[in-house]
């Protein structure tokens, strides 16, 4: 099953884009995945990896859950 993490800058008070995203792949892909974690992290940190492979970075990417979501949805069930 697919694994995700979500690396966030703590001191940036990136938590609460962080628990977005998680929400909302929790809510379009639910048990079709293993887990979600969040993952602290610093220096501006918001990332998402997808069993192991960085597919939506803060730095290189907009700010846009929807954009997440459709970077993660060909890693689902694969």
């Amino acid at each position: 099953m697919t694994a995700i993490e979500i690396e966030y800058c703590v001191p940036c008070g990136f938590l609460d884009r962080a628990e977005e995203i998680q929400h909302t792949l929790l809510q379009q892909f639910g048990q079709q995945i293993e887990r979600v974690a969040l993952v602290t992290g610093d220096h501006g940190v918001l990332t998402v990896t997808v069993d192991g492979e960085r597919v939506w970075d803060k730095s290189e990417d907009e700010y846009d859950p929807d954009l997440v979501l459709r970077r993660v949805r060909p890693h689902v069930g694969t």
